[in-house]
């Protein structure tokens, strides 16, 4: 059986950052540069919930990280370093190890987020893996949550609802859109779900332009509902106002949903989208998706910020319409 410190020696201390000193202190440095905060956020991702099992162990690795940068992204910080924390089940051996440490290595060089440290411990239940990200803001200037205002604008970053879809693939093969869905949207749609894509190339834009954000993770509409609260917190009551045929598609969740018109309840609830979800002001929205645009990345206005307690999701003939849920939701025992 591989040891503790064997497996870290051997598969993370290679990938570490200069900030972690080889992994081989109780503890890492990161020192900010001169004028900036430091931005922390952390996301624990469990097998049977936010992946399955038998999922790639590069992309479980990619997965883990990518989740907590883009919270980053959202928050208009630069990627500086993260700790992993993880729990192995018995069956986990140096065959997964091996490529899951490469992966994770591989995505902290390509987003410039150093391994400084954490912890490995042996797992009575099902793998489960936990990183906290850091990362850095000029002083004052992170993004927040509560910042939004009514008449803001709504837009969001790239597209909306693969990831669900991508999952419902894996949970529903047998579903009469998912057999008639061709072989490249599903591949495509599959791989939203296994890889998200963080925005961070987009921090600085965020930073510049938008007045509040958040990663989209538990569902567009979910996390529309908690920005709008979250602005509301601080004074007066605000809501959305979102336009579901606004809502930016791919061409494979394009192609779904004519199969099935009943997955806009998936794509607009479903979540791990990972893309920014802003409140803009309306005459600097035009820099934001210029910015954004050069680096090649859309952004779609979906909705407003609107005075009110009363979210409301119009269809394209501008016709109400109700969700039962708009979120995922953690089951928890009582």
């Amino acid at each position: 059986m591989l040891s503790e410190d064997t497996l870290i020696a051997r598969y993370l201390a290679p990938i570490a950052g200069t900030g972690g000193l080889g992994l081989l202190d109780d503890a890492a440095v990161l020192s900010p540069p001169v004028g900036h905060d430091l931005v922390v956020t952390q996301d624990a991702l469990v097998a049977g919930l936010h992946f399955f099992a038998d999922d790639p162990p590069a992309s479980i690795a990619r997965k883990a990280l990518r989740v907590n940068l883009s919270d980053l992204a959202a928050k208009g910080a630069v990627p500086a370093g993260f700790l992993l924390a993880f729990a192995l089940p018995k069956g986990i051996d140096e065959a997964w190890i091996a490529p899951f440490a490469a992966a994770l290595g591989e995505d902290a060089q390509d987003f410039g987020c150093q391994l400084l440290g954490g912890d490995t411990v042996r797992a009575s239940g099902g793998l489960t893996l936990s990183i906290t990200a850091l990362g850095y803001c000029p002083t004052g200037r992170m993004v927040r949550r509560t910042t939004g205002q009514p008449g803001h604008v709504l837009a969001v970053t790239g597209t909306i609802g693969d990831s669900a879809l991508g999952l419902q693939l894996r949970l529903t093969p047998d579903a009469a859109w998912a057999r008639t869905l061709s072989a490249g949207s599903r591949q495509f749609l599959a791989d939203r779900y296994l890889h998200p894509r963080p925005r961070n190339a987009l921090a600085l834009a965020i930073r510049e332009y938008v007045g509040a954000a958040m990663d989209v993770s538990d569902g567009l509409l979910g996390d529309a509902v908690k920005l709008a609260a979250a602005a509301g917190s601080i004074g007066i009551a605000i809501a959305p106002r979102i336009d579901l045929g606004a809502i930016p598609l791919s061409a494979a969740a394009r192609e779904a949903l004519s199969l099935e018109p009943a997955l806009i309840d998936t794509i607009a609830t479903g979540g791990d989208d990972y893309e920014v979800l802003m409140a803009v002001e309306p005459d600097r929205l035009a820099g934001l998706t210029s910015a954004c645009g050069a680096l090649g990345c859309a952004v779609t206005p979906i909705g407003t910020l609107c005075a009110g307690q009363t979210p409301a999701f119009t269809a394209l003939d501008g016709s109400p319409v109700r969700f039962g849920k708009l979120k995922f939701e953690h089951e928890w025992q009582r």
